[in-house]
């Protein structure tokens, strides 16, 4: 069963370390659990028209939180670094975000 493009990329991590990564065309996203680098990298260039040149993924830990006398934890995620390709045109998303 093939996957859509719109399951895998969730959405982007917008903080300060993944901003300054797009201007060396590095771009961040939350991406599902059981997405693989190839899917990853096929979907990229689905969604945004782009050339992807490698793609770096790490899973995410949940974080411990409280409130008040009350404890647990975020759920955990997935993180995907995507490097696009010198020739490739950046991502007009990103692009408003400076």
């Amino acid at each position: 069963m093939s996957k859509f493009a719109q399951d895998i990329i969730l959405k982007p991590v917008v903080t300060e370390e993944s901003m300054m990564g797009t201007a060396f065309k590095r771009y961040t996203f939350v991406v599902a659990k059981d997405a693989n680098k190839i899917e990853i990298a096929k979907a990229v260039e689905e969604l945004f028209g782009v050339k992807v040149d490698k793609v770096n993924t790490m899973n995410v830990r949940g974080h411990l939180r409280r409130y008040g006398r009350f404890e647990g934890y975020k759920p955990s995620w997935k993180k995907a670094v995507v490097t696009l390709s010198e020739d490739s045109k950046t991502i007009e998303f990103f692009d408003g975000m400076f």
